[in-house]
């Protein structure tokens, strides 16, 4: 039985689930408390062992190659779930801790999803710190199943076919509205779809993508929108559309609780947009640790 594994010293494993998360020997060898040149033995053993070289360098970072790539979400998830079972011994007290938690998550999803989880947590587990990291990507799912972070906060539009190896929470679901100033030419009138394009555009853009819902609809029917402002943050729009004549199409939620909405005339948007649903994931093998599963308990109570 497991006739693989007797050939290989699972200490090893250890050590490319690090190289892999960190893409440095240096800090992969820190965080498991090697020197350097013992971390680089380990890694040519993994490498005899397995019959790849796994990591090439490429500048100042090891990247990983596509047997890696490959070999990196099983070895993972068996090294969390591992740890988290092990760390049963380890009774969790969320009025005596003092453990952090990390999120990816975006200006946005942070501005709307924090705010509430913070205060709850000074009321319930005051010595429990919360972290944000600025999501890179789409929804941070990869930093999530790197080991990068606790939870990654994102968003979907429609129905989307889950992450392997990931759940998720669903926190809520909003509607699109469509923002322009007080005093706007179409403050007071009826925004029609021709009346939509006709108006220059502020648009958010966190991660640089090209394929979003608004846009894929309109490009259905053979139109585009005129994106005046291309923004990587929401924090400076409020300020640009309330000093011009640009319109904005945000989820309601984020318009009410950054904008000031008595300067605002908002507007249902002319043509459907599916909704916007802001979701939670995680590991579920992190569900057997205590700490994580206190924490998506104290999540859900949100909703």
């Amino acid at each position: 039985m497991h006739q693989n594994l007797r050939l290989l010293d699972l200490n090893l494993l250890l050590a490319f689930d690090a190289l892999y998360r960190h893409r440095s020997v240096m800090e992969a060898a820190n965080e498991l408390a090697m020197s350097p040149s013992a971390f680089s033995h380990a890694l040519a053993r993994l490498r005899s062992s397995l019959n790849d070289p796994l990591f090439i360098r490429q500048g100042s970072q090891m990247q990983p190659s596509p047997r890696a790539d490959a070999l990196f979400p099983a070895i993972s998830n068996a090294l969390y779930a591992l740890n988290g079972e092990l760390g049963q011994v380890d009774l969790f007290n969320p009025t005596t801790s003092s453990q952090t938690f990390t999120f990816a998550a975006t200006d946005y999803t942070a501005a709307v999803f924090f705010p509430a989880l913070v205060a709850h947590l000074q009321t319930v587990a005051p010595g429990i710190r919360t972290k944000i990291v600025y999501s890179r990507e789409y929804d941070a799912l990869d930093d999530l199943l790197a080991g990068r972070v606790n939870f990654a906060v994102g968003f979907e539009e429609g129905k989307m076919q889950p992450r392997h190896g990931l759940a998720s929470l669903e926190l809520f679901t909003d509607d699109y509205v469509v923002a322009v100033r007080k005093g706007h030419p179409l403050a007071d009138g009826t925004l029609t779809q021709d009346g939509y394009l006709q108006l220059g555009h502020v648009v958010v853009s966190p991660w640089n993508e090209h394929h979003r819902p608004i846009d894929s609809y309109l490009t259905s029917q053979h139109v585009s929108r005129k994106t005046v402002v291309e923004l990587p943050s929401v924090m400076s729009a409020p300020f640009i559309v309330g000093q011009t004549d640009l319109a904005i199409t945000l989820p309601r939620r984020c318009v009410n609780q950054l904008f000031d909405t008595h300067q605002l005339a908002v507007h249902t948007p002319p043509f459907p947009i599916p909704p916007y649903t802001l979701k939670v994931y995680y590991r579920p093998v992190s569900g057997h640790a205590k700490a994580q599963r206190w924490m998506l308990e104290q999540i859900g109570g949100l909703k």
